[in-house]
């Protein structure tokens, strides 16, 4: 397994570290139904996905902040 395979979480947002609030990982998580995910209604055009390297990808949401173009740094102690 690659190193960035390893060091994904997928409760956390891979471009910023914060949490993503994703309702569909809290499902998986608590085994409780979740409402539908924040994400389903929000618009990702301003979101720097081209930051994430290519093997990054698809393995966990990125949160509303970086959605909305609003990044920050990651956090490094995350």
């Amino acid at each position: 397994m690659s190193e960035t395979l390893r060091a994904v979480d997928a409760t956390q947002c891979p471009l910023c570290g914060e949490r993503n609030r994703c309702a569909v990982e809290l499902a998986r998580e608590s085994g409780e139904p979740q409402a539908e995910c924040w994400c389903m209604q929000a618009d990702f055009s301003r979101a720097p996905l081209a930051r994430l390297p290519e093997s990054a990808r698809g393995l966990a949401c990125i949160c509303a902040r970086c959605a909305a173009g609003q990044t920050r740094e990651k956090n490094p102690l995350s």
